[in-house]
């Protein structure tokens, strides 16, 4: 499977094979505003599905991000280091936060595919 799927915290992610691209939804950023740090997790860090993995700061609040399964982190997206707002530009692609390595992909089929999740955030 390598549709994008979403979650009700507005994570997006892209599966391929065990591994997934995890990062936030455009609607997220949009919501956020400039977007002026990003807290990556450590690789190799253990994540568990619905907590905390990595935290967004934007010029109107704070924000975690969640793990969209249970996984490990292989990497993350250094850019974002020096360049936070890749994330306003372009959330859904070059804005990702982490690449983990799923202990059970199929936590993934669960969430929401892009006409769900369109429903959900206009609900």
């Amino acid at each position: 499977m390598s549709e994008k799927r979403y979650t009700e915290d507005h994570e997006w992610v892209m599966v391929s094979g065990d591994e997934a691209t995890v990062g936030i939804s455009n609607h997220a950023q949009e919501q956020l505003g400039d977007i002026v740090f990003v807290e990556l997790p450590d690789i190799g860090k253990a994540l568990a599905k619905g907590k905390e993995a990595a935290v967004v700061e934007s010029v109107k609040a704070a924000s975690e991000i969640y793990a969209p399964a249970d996984g490990e982190v292989l990497a993350v997206n250094e850019a974002l280091n020096d360049e936070p707002g890749k994330v306003n530009s372009d959330p859904e692609g070059g804005g990702w936060f982490f690449k983990m390595k799923l202990s059970d992909a199929s936590q993934v089929a669960s969430l929401m595919d892009e006409a769900a999740y369109k429903a959900f955030i206009e609900g």
